[in-house]
């Protein structure tokens, strides 16, 4: 597959798969999932890779989905699977699935993004360990990647969590709860608060909070530790735990999470969202929602 979304390099014994789309704050497409399954899979298959390293070009890990051009209304662009017209990834029938005036199909809508929850969850199912390093920002969309990774190396300045949760949103890989139990997963999805990359390690859902010029080195070092075992190893070792989550029904919540996510944007709040974000700009719109919690969206990032 030629990659438009993302890079990929076999570096020893690390596959090295890294989110590029920096001008937009490597915000997802439709596209961004394909790929990575495919670069997953493709680490998987290699006999000399033992571990695979997720990382984000420029200014900070993912600031979600690209939501912009389907907030606003104008999803003449949008970066598209190859599809037949009509099908759930075809553009043309997004955009009119998500028009407020439209006679919304949910299952619809959940088919296009179940396509997205497998993409992320290729990191989940990996029999080979993935190991994501954040930097400055991992939050909406973008924490389904981190979270679906084994194991975070964050900086400690970093911003993670899920905004939406407040409108227009619903995490479709649902491991929140998996990653830090229920009380803590409340304390963030019931109000879009987010964790500081310290706070992510405190909470333990960040193996490691490095200061920021010392991220990559920490990263690196832990890497490296996890490469050294033999494949057969590390793939025993992941399959056993993962188990656990397996019989804790994951698959049952996440398509829950996955209407859901539908569902939130075609409430009355979320038809609300969608109209100021087309009169006024997807930035305004986001402004407006995060601004009485005092954290506005990724101001000062540069997304």
């Amino acid at each position: 597959m030629e990659l438009a979304t993302l890079t990929y390099e076999a570096d020893g014994r690390v596959a090295r798969i890294t989110l590029d789309r920096p001008e937009r704050g490597n915000g997802i497409t439709p596209r961004m999932p394909v790929e990575l399954g495919a670069c997953v899979e493709r680490a998987n298959l290699d006999p000399e890779i033992h571990a695979i390293a997720l990382a984000g070009n420029g200014s900070g890990f993912c600031g979600g989905y690209d939501l912009v051009a389907s907030a606003e209304g104008d999803m003449s662009g949008l970066d598209g699977v190859e599809a037949p017209a009509g099908s759930p990834v075809d553009p043309a029938t997004i955009a009119a699935n998500h028009a407020p005036e439209s006679n919304w199909d949910p299952v619809t809508d959940f088919q296009f993004m179940w396509r997205n929850v497998r993409g992320f969850m290729s990191l989940f199912h990996s029999e080979k360990p993935v190991l994501c390093k954040v930097h400055r920002y991992c939050v909406a969309g973008g924490t389904d990647m981190a979270l679906c990774s084994d194991l975070l190396v964050v900086g400690a300045d970093a911003k993670i969590g899920y905004p939406p949760a407040r409108v227009w949103g619903s995490p479709t890989t649902a491991l929140w709860a998996a990653r830090l139990g229920p009380m803590r997963a409340k304390r963030l999805l019931l109000t879009g608060d987010s964790l500081s990359g310290e706070q992510a390690a405190e909470w333990g859902l960040a193996t490691e909070a490095a200061p920021p010029e010392r991220l990559d080195e920490r990263f690196e070092a832990l890497l490296e530790r996890v490469a050294r075992l033999p494949i057969n190893q590390l793939v025993m070792m992941k399959m056993l735990i993962n188990q656990s989550l397996y019989a804790q029904g994951l698959h049952g919540t996440q398509v829950l999470g996955t209407f859901f996510d539908g569902i939130t944007r075609h409430t009355e709040e979320g038809h609300a969202f969608v109209r100021r974000a087309a009169e006024a700009g997807f930035k305004e719109a986001v402004r407006e929602r995060d601004e009485p919690f005092g954290d506005y969206g990724l101001d000062g990032f540069g997304v």
